[in-house]
């Protein structure tokens, strides 16, 4: 029998082309179904909202005995009846302010004449004296004209009691309706709380309850946290915006606490809103610009306090959103449900990245919208060195090294990148031109953290010359144009001098001069030295008794550490009695044959800068120990 007909392979660029295309197509499909059924999801959208704000007050009042009936029943009713008593406060606070409009009118207007008098009205008057300076007037025949028409004025009839109520009605009709529906959903999304719960999770995650209950249990957790702790931030912002305006003599105190806490939901601008139209009101209502001075400082004072002393508190400052993603968020929400998008944008924005996180398909949210780096360390390094943004790279470093250690930089951050850049090297993947930018950073960094700016010639430096120097090299030149040829005396105690040796290559030697920086922070005498050095004639001033560790570094798995068996040999020939120990970096992962027992004559081994400096301070303190020990012998044998 002939053999079957093999399928032929799909190209990949059709499936990624289907895909991006099905992709577009879903996404037009949601916001569709977003914007069409807003009538619909706006209410529910709410009550979910909600249920997650009262649920521990749900909680508490089970655990005080009452059911699950009753407990809801009593906060939905406690919920219904707080809103309804705001709604009348402010409504009865806006029916005052329209009634003393007039009177507010006729300051306004006199301000503003005053301001036009000061400004504009000067130009005015100087621009027209120029003008009939320029260009007298004739005078003319006087000419008797038309008669000027008779204004006439239709008004429709007074309207009666009954369609005063009927246009009463039509205008609250609406919120009513919305409010009487997210009452009912959310009575049932409390009372079928867990029920609504196993059904999300026999749906979404039966094969993995473990995994979709901790999502789900850290989106509630975090969400509901969250809610609770905006609300009573923005609660207690609108009760001291309102008790301060009492006390500075605002009228209408109330009402703009309320506009303050409700506004205050709008990320970033809401409360300012408040601020500014209460601001207008003050210069209304005062003839003088005191009492809008000390409106708008107390709204200043109170956002200040709330936002950089309170809310770093209850929820660590952040939402978890970047702050782009909150105004975008608020933009995109608004567009599609209106102001109540704009209200509920943050939390909505919040849930996107709480799914995110948890649900694999939608791991692209939380790095859009998401607040956490979306490159690591090493991988911003790389980045900015390939676009030679040596400025940017020096100031997170310094923030970094405000908290760590030079040895914990290098091995987080200055490492990994420079082995991502000799991975694309090696695959060719980074042009001769781009490997100069990186070399020419990590040059510039590095001497800029120890205190001492590398001056690059301002002339464009050759690529050839570049690729061929070595870095490591370099970066000990500097340091011995400060600590002289020897990189420090030569006259120092016994045992108090470290070595650092690289294994052959540019990276190694590299990683040799990063060890003794390190070394050199903690106070700590190392010196560097290369191969060659290592196998000429020692001068006549050297001496093995000063050495106390001879570090053998290699940056990455290579073929230079087969030869390292040779080298520790070679050590324990030039420089007998010294502690040797190796310093093999991982690189990607831990290479086999890099343990201890590997390296023929090694007494330790290091897989890090930090392990290698600790190594250090710890036979140093060992050796002051002993040496303590002695003295005291001595001083009780004597």
């Amino acid at each position: 029998m002939d053999a079957p007909a093999s399928k032929e392979p799909v190209p990949q660029s059709l499936f990624s082309l289907g895909d991006r295309a099905g992709g577009l197509i879903a996404t037009a499909t949601v916001l569709a179904l977003l914007y069409l059924g807003r009538d619909v999801l706006v209410p529910i959208t709410l009550a979910v909202i909600l249920s997650l704000l009262i649920a521990p007050l749900v909680r508490v009042l089970r655990r005080l005995g009452l059911g699950q009936t009753v407990s809801v029943l009593v906060a939905v009713v406690a919920l219904a009846l707080s809103f309804t008593a705001a709604t009348v406060v402010v409504a009865m606070q806006m029916v005052k302010m329209s009634a003393n409009l007039p009177r507010y009118e006729k300051t306004i207007g006199h301000k503003l004449r005053a301001l036009d008098d000061l400004t504009v009205g000067r130009l005015t008057l100087l621009s027209e004296g120029v003008g009939r300076r320029a260009t007298p007037a004739a005078p003319g025949p006087a000419t008797a004209g038309p008669a000027a028409p008779i204004p006439v004025e239709v008004h429709n009839p007074p309207p009666d009691s009954l369609e005063v109520l009927e246009k009463v009605a039509g205008s609250i009709w609406v919120p009513l309706e919305t409010a009487g529906i997210v009452l009912v959903v959310l009575v049932f999304v409390l009372l079928e709380h867990e029920a609504v719960r196993d059904r999300f999770i026999r749906i979404a995650g039966g094969t993995d309850i473990r995994a979709t209950t901790l999502a789900l249990n850290d989106a509630g957790e975090r969400l509901s946290r969250f809610f609770v702790s905006q609300f009573l931030v923005n609660l207690g912002v609108g009760v001291a915006v309102g008790g301060g305006l009492m006390i500075v003599g605002l009228p209408h105190a109330l009402l703009w606490g309320a506009l303050a806490g409700v506004l205050r939901f709008v990320p970033y601008v809401g409360v300012w809103i408040a601020a500014v139209c209460a601001t207008l009101l003050g210069a209304a209502v005062d003839p003088g610009w005191a009492l809008a001075t000390l409106t708008l400082g107390l709204f200043v004072i109170v956002e200040l306090i709330a936002g950089q002393l309170v809310e770093p508190q209850l929820y660590g400052h952040t939402t978890g959103l970047s702050p782009l993603s909150v105004v975008l968020a608020a933009i995109f929400w608004s567009w599609l449900w209106g102001p109540t998008g704009l209200i509920v944008s943050t939390p909505l924005t919040l849930c996107l990245v709480v799914a995110g996180r948890h649900i694999k398909a939608l791991r692209l949210l939380d790095v859009l919208l998401g607040d956490a780096q979306a490159l690591t360390m090493p991988q911003r390094f790389y980045q900015r060195a390939l676009s030679s943004d040596s400025h940017e790279i020096l100031e997170s470093a310094r923030a970094f090294l405000k908290r760590n250690s030079f040895a914990s930089y290098c091995d987080l951050v200055l490492m990994p990148a420079l082995l991502m850049a000799r991975l694309d090297m090696d695959s060719g993947a980074i042009s001769s031109e781009q490997l100069s930018k990186v070399r020419e950073v990590i040059v510039s960094v590095i001497a800029s953290l120890a205190g001492r700016t590398r001056r690059f010639p301002h002339r464009p430096v050759r690529t050839s010359v570049l690729e061929e120097t070595n870095l490591g090299r370099m970066l000990r030149m500097q340091r011995e144009q400060i600590s002289g040829p020897f990189q420090g005396p030569l006259k120092v105690p016994p045992g108090s001098v470290m070595l650092c040796i690289g294994l052959g290559s540019l990276p190694d030697d590299l990683a040799a001069e990063l060890l003794v920086r390190a070394l050199r922070e903690q106070k700590i005498d190392a010196r560097h030295i290369s191969l060659d050095e290592l196998r000429a004639p020692p001068p006549p001033e050297a001496s093995a008794a000063d050495l106390s560790i001879v570090y053998l570094v290699s940056a990455f798995p290579s073929p230079e550490r087969d030869q390292a068996d040779a080298i520790a040999a070679l050590v324990r020939q030039r420089l007998p009695g010294v502690c040797l120990v190796t310093v093999f970096l991982p690189g990607v992962a831990l290479q086999s044959g890099t343990s201890i027992d590997s390296i023929r004559g090694a007494d330790k081994a290091a897989t890090s800068f930090g392990h290698a400096v600790q190594i250090c301070l710890s036979r140093q303190a060992d050796e002051r120990k002993g040496k303590s020990d002695s003295l005291d012998s001595v001083t009780q044998g004597s």
